[in-house]
């Protein structure tokens, strides 16, 4: 048993027994970087930042790739995405009524431009609205890149209307090279989102297990991107964004 320890900031003379530190040594943590697919590392986020029983609201969740580990009794899902007619911009849901949201929308320029091109079913980008069922067409607005970042910036937005007071956002996003110019998205998520009213509380980065390829390399002139992000934000300032939505 170990003797109590003089407490040094305590006046001259005073002894205080310090109270031994909580937690015990161990190294099974959950850590930032992980080298896998969404089914490995989305339980262990799921694990650290939502409580049991929360109202998880997964609207892109297509064919349910993220909860395929995850225990189906200990959270309220309420899945939707835009086969199933629920636009993530757009939710069916009340005002500060969702305690978790969960969303991953088309996230690539390619995959994003050739989905607004092309018929529903067809074309290369099939088997990524298959999974993700967010085919989703808009014949005016922002383009390419900035037409992505359009689509994380409103469903954030809508995120934030139904989310609970302290309530979680977890968004998957990855960064690309657009126009030749290399755009951080999980930068620009972040920022936007701070001024939605969200603080930023995680990220965890997604390292592809395998090496992706290209079908016809010239020259190479960046890096090929083998990890993407997910991200964890939480409502915290309700008051600043309701000002800053007035302003606008």
């Amino acid at each position: 048993m170990g003797m109590p320890t003089r407490d040094a900031s305590s006046a001259p003379g005073a002894c205080r027994v310090r109270k031994p530190p909580d937690g015990v040594a161990t190294s099974e943590l959950i850590y930032t970087a992980h080298v896998g697919t969404n089914e490995d590392v989305f339980p262990a986020i799921m694990n650290l930042h939502v409580r049991s029983d929360a109202v998880v609201a997964d609207v892109t969740h297509g064919r349910g790739i993220f909860w395929k580990r995850v225990d189906p009794d200990r959270y309220r899902l309420l899945p939707t995405d835009i086969k199933s007619g629920v636009d993530c911009r757009n939710l069916p849901y009340g005002s500060s009524t969702i305690d978790c949201v969960v969303l991953d929308p088309p996230y690539m320029e390619g995959l994003y431009r050739r989905a607004t091109s092309q018929l529903a079913g067809g074309g290369t980008y099939a088997a990524f609205r298959s999974t993700y069922s967010n085919g989703e067409r808009t014949p005016t607005g922002p383009k390419y890149h900035d037409a992505v970042l359009d689509l994380y910036f409103k469903a954030g937005r809508e995120a934030f209307r139904v989310l609970t007071e302290s309530g979680v956002l977890i968004v998957k996003c990855q960064d690309e090279v657009s126009a030749n110019t290399q755009r951080l998205t999980h930068v620009e998520i972040i920022g936007e989102y701070a001024r939605i009213g969200f603080r930023a509380k995680d990220l965890f980065v997604l390292v592809r297990p395998n090496r992706p390829a290209v079908s016809r390399l010239v020259r190479q002139e960046h890096a090929r991107k083998n990890h993407s992000y997910f991200l964890v934000f939480v409502k915290a300032n309700a008051r600043r964004a309701a000002v800053e939505a007035a302003t606008v």
